[in-house]
């Protein structure tokens, strides 16, 4: 039976330099529920590493954690990658890590990065410099993502910065993107009007959230149940599924 799903699919933890430190699991999960979210993707710049203390603090919750990473492709531009499982997202991380530079991060500059548990109790620092580009193209991300059984979103392409029509000006012909990003601050008529080549993509409204009060309901999918294969499908509003953004 299909049912709306509220969800914000661009969600940051600690994990992430730029992250607030209030950015834990059960605190996440906390303001999930309180703004009335089915499903949030965890989405850390360059890395999975909290993911799955996400996933067990949501156990018994109601809300259902996709596996996620925000990954900044060699031209500097922010893709979100979606995947069903941890295994997928790991083995996505393993690419990933392997085109990182091999610097480590300058904490006193850009932020700690703190793996977690369940409860947000530190566990230990993730030494990696995540806050940088790989040496994956566009074309690459969404390539290889697609080839581990999950999908991409360009983030926040309405932003001046980190975005494919910010960097590029323009789509690639032929990227196969589930759908593009913006941010609450711009509506769906108004990212179509202002940038003419979002025109054949589907729209989903995410909270980019570094801190609590940033996570929102603002994109519904009216789904059978959250997955790849559901989302893929509301985003292309066939066989009944649906997305719809609130402004």
């Amino acid at each position: 039976m299909l049912k709306p799903c509220f969800a914000d699919l661009h969600v940051h933890t600690v994990l992430s330099p730029c992250g607030e430190v209030e950015m834990i699991p059960p605190l996440i999960i906390r303001q999930a529920h309180k703004v009335g979210l089915d499903i949030i993707a965890i989405t850390d710049h360059n890395s999975a590493e909290n993911v799955a203390t996400v996933m067990d603090a949501a156990e018994g919750s109601g809300i259902t954690v996709i596996p996620g990473m925000e990954v900044q492709t060699q031209e500097e531009v922010h893709i979100i990658c979606l995947f069903d499982t941890l295994q997928q997202v790991h083995h996505w991380q393993e690419i990933v890590y392997a085109h990182l530079p091999d610097q480590k991060n300058p904490d006193d500059v850009f932020g700690p990065q703190f793996v977690v548990d369940a409860t947000g109790a530190f566990i230990r620092y993730n030494e990696r410099l995540l806050l940088t580009s790989t040496s994956l193209t566009v074309e690459q991300v969404v390539e290889e993502v697609k080839r581990e059984g999950g999908i991409c979103i360009a983030a926040h392409v309405d932003r001046p910065s980190y975005s494919l029509l910010s960097v590029l000006g323009f789509i690639p012909p032929g990227l196969d993107l589930a759908a593009v990003e913006i941010s609450p601050r711009i509506t769906p008529e108004e990212a179509y009007r202002q940038f003419p080549q979002l025109a054949d993509y589907p729209v989903v409204v995410s909270g980019d959230a570094h801190r609590l009060n940033e996570i929102i309901a603002r994109t519904i999918f009216v789904i059978e149940k959250p997955s790849i294969a559901e989302l893929r499908l509301a985003l292309g509003n066939r066989r009944g599924r649906k997305s719809k953004v609130l402004v």
